[in-house]
């Protein structure tokens, strides 16, 4: 889809790849609602992108509310006058055995993971069908083909946004409105608590700046992708695991030992 003069939501946009991503869609002369919580780090990055001249409105919003998503959807639309496309990049992530993780943690992670994509989309596709045209983008992760222990619930949820993401594509095949599901591997972002970095460390995980992530998400929603899985040779266990997926049990079983080390240092 062109992006110069497009009307976009962006959720978690005050985060490492949502501000990456807002720089990089300003650059091709689109317009932005900015959706986070912190009113802090949204009015400094609003202020930011505004200087460029570009059309930008921020709102605060906790996306783990149901009263937030009718809130998104119509500020989005009493300020731009419609939504060409809805990015939907908040997401929260915990690092923990999945017996000691607090229970409303676990709600709160499919709330913002989960559910807020599916309302936001359930809201904006009325306009987008009405004009036969438009894209919903969900930020999933190599975490939701290959489910990684001690990221259950976060796995969990990106195992869920992506089965929602091919669902839907199917669903709106003759409408005019595409579906992108993008899959990063790890990132450098403040998500990532202290010990993730460490553990990633000892096993030697891969991880991508959030510019260079931002660049590839803009790409596939310019080119209107189906699916894209960022980093090699990431996206090949993706496939690995989808056909063999106990041969990656057993591949993975050392990390694991070495993962759960990290555990005891938070």
């Amino acid at each position: 889809m062109k992006l110069n003069h497009a009307r976009i939501v962006l959720t978690g946009a005050s985060g490492g790849i949502g501000q990456a991503i807002a720089k990089e869609l300003v650059k091709r002369g689109a317009h932005l609602l900015l959706v986070d919580l912190d009113s802090e780090k949204l009015l400094t990055l609003q202020n930011t992108l505004k200087a460029s001249n570009a059309q930008v409105y921020a709102l605060s919003a906790d996306l783990s509310s149901h009263d937030s998503y009718e809130q998104i959807t119509n500020y989005a639309i009493q300020q731009m006058g419609h939504i060409d496309i809805l990015i939907n990049g908040a997401g929260i992530m915990s690092y923990t055995e999945f017996h000691q993780q607090d229970a409303a943690m676990v709600e709160r992670a499919f709330k913002i993971n989960v559910i807020a994509p599916m309302q936001l989309a359930r809201l904006c596709l009325p306009d987008m069908l009405a004009k036969q045209q438009g894209q919903i983008v969900n930020i999933g992760s190599i975490f939701g083909s290959i489910g990684f222990a001690y990221f259950s619930s976060y796995s969990a949820t990106k195992f869920a946004l992506r089965g929602f993401t091919e669902s839907l594509r199917r669903e709106l095949a003759d409408t005019g409105v595409q579906l992108t599901y993008v899959a990063p591997r790890a990132v450098k972002t403040p998500l990532n608590s202290p010990a993730v970095y460490t553990m990633a460390q000892k096993v030697n995980m891969n991880m991508d700046p959030p510019e260079w992530v931002a660049d590839k998400i803009v790409k596939a929603i310019e080119a209107n992708k189906k699916d894209v899985y960022l980093g090699f040779p990431e996206s090949l266990f993706v496939r690995i695991n989808a056909i063999f997926p106990r041969l990656v049990d057993f591949a993975l079983r050392k990390q694991n030992r070495i993962m759960h080390e990290c555990l005891d240092q938070q």
